[in-house]
C-alpha cells in the first residue's frame, strides 16, 4: 500500500494565494544536526500564475530548487511561514509568503520524510516513512530526530494533541503512536489487524481521531491510549484524509468508494457520493468559506461540498 502514502503528492506545492497493549518507550539519544546556509537552497522563482475563469481566484505556483523532490505536505509553522516535506528531496522545506524558499536536509539518508505539523513547542514535527523516525526542526532549521519506533512500522500523518504531545499513525507497524516535546514516544496497537492507520486529527472531544485505509473503518484513541472503531458501510473503502470541522463533526475521504463522510462525536456516519467518477478523493480540509475542500487524485481536481 506504499503507493498510497503520500496524500498531497498531487498537489504539488500549489499555494492557493485568496490570502491490545501499550508500549512505552523512554526518550533515547537523539540525532541533532546544525544546518549550514551553504546546504541550503534558497529560490523564489515563481513558476506560473494562472487566473481561474470567472474571477474566482488565482493560482501561484513556485518552483522547488531541489528538482524532483515530491512535496508532500505543508503546514503553517510558528514563525508564520509555510513549512513542507519533500520525501524524494530527503528534505524539510520552508517558503515565506514574500515566495523565499529555504530547504533543510533531514541528517538520515533515504528517510523519505512525509507528515508535518506546527508543534505546542515553537518547532515542526514531521515523519520519516522510511527512516522509521519521529523528527522535528527549529525555525532557525536545527532538525532532531528521534529513532525509537519499530523498524519498518511506517510513521505517516501527525498532528498536535489535546493533551500537548504529538500523535502519529504507523501505517506498516499498525499502531497510533505519541510523542511527547522532550522525546518520550508511546504506541497502541490497533485492534483490526492490517488496518493500515493512516490520516490523523485532533477532535472537539478530547480525543484523536484517524483512519484505517486498509481496515475501511474510522477510529478513535484517547489521550491514554485506549481505541474505538466505526466500521464503514463499504469495509473496502480505504479510508485516507480526516480533518476537524466545524462543530462536533469529522469530514474524511473515501478513496477506494469515491466518497466524502462526516462522522460525529458518537459515531454516526454520514456519506455523500462525489459526483465525478473514480475521482479517488484523498486529502481534505474544512475551509474558511463554509465548505468542504478535497482534493481528488485520478479526477486531477480540488473539489468542494456546502457543509450539512
Amino acid at each position: 500500500m506504499k503507493e498510497s502514502r503520500c496524500i498531497y503528492t498531487l498537489l504539488g506545492l500549489f499555494l492557493l494565494i485568496l490570502t491490545a497493549t501499550a508500549t512505552t518507550s523512554p526518550a533515547r539519544a537523539a540525532t541533532r544536526e546544525m544546518v549550514s546556509p551553504s546546504a541550503l537552497g534558497l529560490s523564489h522563482v515563481v513558476l506560473s500564475v494562472r487566473h481561474v475563469p470567472g474571477g474566482k481566484g488565482t493560482f501561484t505556483e513556485y518552483a522547488i530548487p531541489t528538482s524532483g523532490s515530491t512535496p508532500e505536505e505543508i503546514t503553517t509553522g510558528p514563525d508564520s511561514t509555510l513549512w513542507f516535506t519533500e520525501g524524494q528531496g530527503n528534505k524539510i522545506g520552508k517558503i515565506t509568503t514574500g515566495s523565499t524558499i529555504t530547504e533543510y536536509p533531514v541528517p538520515t539518508s533515504g528517510s523519505d520524510p512525509k507528515g508535518i505539523t506546527a508543534g505546542p513547542d515553537g518547532t515542526l514535527w514531521f515523519t520519516e516513512y522510511d527512516g522509521t523516525r519521529i523528527g522535528k526542526i527549529t525555525p532557525s532549521g536545527t532538525i532532531t530526530e528521534y529513532p525509537s519506533l519499530i523498524s519498518g512500522s511506517g510513521p505517516q500523518e501527525i498532528t498536535t494533541g489535546p493533551d500537548g504531545n504529538l500523535w502519529f499513525t504507523e501505517g506498516q507497524g499498525n499502531r497510533v503512536g505519541k510523542i511527547t516535546p522532550s522525546g518520550a514516544i508511546t504506541e497502541y496497537p490497533v485492534p483490526t489487524f492490517r488496518s493500515y492507520p493512516f490520516g490523523i486529527t485532533a477532535s472537539p472531544d478530547g480525543n484523536l481521531w484517524f483512519t484505517e485505509f486498509g481496515g475501511g473503518q474510522i477510529g478513535k484513541i484517547t489521550p491514554s491510549g485506549t481505541i474505538t472503531e466505526y466500521p464503514l458501510s463499504n469495509r473496502s473503502s480505504n479510508p485516507a484524509g480526516i480533518a476537524r470541522g466545524k462543530g462536533k463533526v469529522l469530514w474524511f475521504t473515501e478513496e477506494g468508494a469515491n466518497k466524502i463522510g462526516k462522522i460525529s462525536m458518537s459515531g454516526t456516519i454520514t456519506e455523500y457520493p462525489v459526483p465525478t467518477s473514480g475521482s479517488d478523493p484523498f486529502g481534505i480540509t474544512d475551509g474558511p468559506d463554509h465548505k468542504i475542500w478535497f482534493v481528488e487524485k485520478l479526477g486531477n481536481k480540488l473539489g468542494t461540498m456546502t457543509r450539512k
